[in-house]
């Protein structure tokens, strides 16, 4: 009989059933970090041969599969169970130089937490939940933003269902990808805050496709349909509907690329429209700047184009800065057809670096101008607004602060990461509005928001 092989075979055995156990009583990371390792040392000192190794690792990964399936209950047809999340702290301060305007200063945090479970055949089921407030109209939760503001003497707040979505990735070779998703999902599309702000979760069906034209370049295709609304008493439900294509590339190890070209289009905006000025729309209504009726009604269609690029060059290192410097120069315009004036949004920026992991850091600047009829004013960044010193017109908003559209101005940035869970942040936008309410009234207004965010 062959020596070698019956204590290879002996050896393997006694390793899954140790690793078996192991799995049980420890940590999942630092058991399969201890398995590898041990692996890796057997074939150092001449026990197993890499092709061995490579048996172990697979029979090990299928034992620890098994067993955390007993263990757990999960289904069988579950590979792997993820967990993650984030926190982020803020201070926020408005200040205004108007003798008139009170200064506004507020604490907030956003707790954000989900789950992903990947599946047989390429499936995966995801779910996060998220804080948010309960500020939009009808005591509606804010679409565009998680976070929740200290107040209402330490009232308990809420959590709320943030992304809940099914994926499918059925095509995954060399050249081809692509995926399904329905639900409530991450924005599928590339875009920036001017078209879409951070935090919205749409929900409807979306599909993403990736073609490798080599290891350096790839294009990229996103399409969506979204429902906005769902009226009980009308067929005509307001829907949201979008296509994108990119194209990125990189051209040496200092220099990459990308650029975009998609089309939005807001089909039965009338759904969107509560019908009286006091109520001018069923969804949260937290942003101001689209041209409405004396009802309420919004008076133009969304249909825009929009066009954006970037460029980015890499410095191999840069005082107090750990890695490869990245610095971006990029900007995008949009154009909605469906309007015959103010119809108009651009932004351009740079950045230096990005934080994010251990000893880096970034430091930014970006000037945006998004006129009032360009896009859809639910949808836009909630962070940068101006100040109005009447309530917009035909608006249910009153006076003051306002986000949406109808802005132009300024957003620098400086953030720095002491470590790869952490990162310090500190954001000045200072805008003003195109048309200001009423003509000549100033409308410049300053927000800083301090931020500490930890990822888990």
């Amino acid at each position: 009989m062959n020596t070698h092989l019956l204590n290879t075979k002996t050896l393997q055995s006694t390793l899954l059933c140790a690793g078996t156990a192991a799995l049980l009583l420890a940590p999942v990371s630092s058991n399969g970090q201890s398995s590898d390792a041990l692996i890796d040392k057997l074939v150092e000192k001449g026990i197993l041969t890499v092709k061995e190794a490579n048996q172990l690792r697979e029979e090990s990964d299928k034992g620890f599969t098994a067993a955390y399936a007993a263990k757990s209950g999960m289904s069988d047809w579950v590979s792997a169970l993820k967990f993650n999340g984030d926190f982020r702290g803020r201070y926020e301060g408005f200040y205004r130089d108007d003798s008139s305007f009170v200064d506004r200063n507020r604490f907030r945090y956003r707790l954000r937490f989900g789950v992903t479970a990947n599946m047989a055949e390429n499936f995966e089921v995801g779910m996060r939940l998220a804080s948010g407030d309960a500020t939009a109209s009808g005591g509606l939760i804010d679409p565009i933003s998680a976070n929740q503001t200290f107040d209402n003497n330490g009232a308990n707040k809420g959590i709320y269902i943030d992304a809940a979505y099914a994926k499918w990735s059925p095509v995954n070779t060399p050249e081809w990808s692509g995926s399904l998703t329905f639900g409530k999902m991450d924005n599928p599309f590339v875009f920036s805050e001017m078209v879409f702000d951070s935090d919205y979760t749409p929900e409807g069906l979306a599909s993403q496709w990736t073609y490798n034209l080599s290891p350096e370049q790839a294009l990229k295709f996103n399409v969506g349909g979204f429902v906005l609304d769902e009226i009980g008493s009308s067929s005509r439900d307001p829907f949201l509907l979008g296509a994108q294509a990119r194209w990125d590339a990189a051209w040496n190890q200092h220099l990459s690329s990308s650029i975009g070209l998609a089309g939005l289009v807001i089909s039965g905006k009338d759904g969107l429209n509560g019908g009286t000025a006091t109520s001018s729309s069923p969804v949260p209504d937290i942003n101001v700047g689209n041209t409405r009726g004396p009802g309420g009604q919004l008076l133009n269609h969304f249909n825009p184009v929009i066009a954006d690029a970037a460029l980015v060059y890499m410095l191999e290192s840069f005082p107090y800065y750990t890695g490869a410097l990245p610095i971006r120069a990029g900007g995008e315009f949009m154009h909605n057809p469906g309007a015959s004036d103010n119809n108009n949004a651009y932004a351009f920026g740079l950045t230096f670096g990005k934080a994010g992991k251990r000893k880096t850091w970034e430091v930014g600047y970006r000037w945006k101008v998004l006129e009032s009829d360009a896009w859809y004013e639910e949808l836009v960044d909630s962070d940068s607004g101006a100040f109005y010193a009447s309530s917009f017109p035909n608006s249910n908003q009153r006076s003051g602060y306002r986000s949406g559209t109808n802005i132009r101005g300024h957003t620098f940035k400086a953030a720095y990461s002491p470590y790869d869970f952490l990162t310090l942040a500190a954001t000045y936008y200072l805008f003003e509005a195109i048309n200001e309410v009423p003509s000549g009234s100033g409308s410049s207004i300053g927000r800083l928001q301090l931020d500490a965010s930890l990822k888990f």
